[in-house]
């Protein structure tokens, strides 16, 4: 899977997140051209760090839609800081990326 894109930038303290996780997304009920049922594949848990600590805790389904954007708000942040987002999957893959606030 492709790396999770995410842009930060703070403001007075606050650290303003958006990302983007590339992921297939599938909820396991959907059919493809020959009438197979697609396999269910969907991020199931993100965690959010702001210099290794865990700011927040996300538990997803297959609710969510295909490569899914997701934006969060950090206090007590400064320039220099990292935000971490990673994720975990049903099937059991995973990935993360981190940034450097600016």
């Amino acid at each position: 899977m492709a790396k999770i894109k995410i842009r930060a930038k703070v403001k007075n303290g606050v650290a303003s997140v958006k990302s983007l996780i590339p992921h297939p997304m599938e909820t396991g009920t959907r059919r493809d051209a020959d009438g197979n049922v697609v396999p269910a594949h969907y991020i199931e848990t993100v965690v959010c760090e702001h210099n290794d600590e865990v700011v927040m805790t996300a538990e997803w389904g297959p609710s969510v839609s295909k490569d899914p954007y997701f934006a969060f708000k950090v206090a007590e942040a400064k320039s220099g800081d990292t935000i971490r987002i990673a994720w975990t999957d049903n099937l059991g893959e995973s990935s993360a990326n981190e940034v450097t606030l600016k």
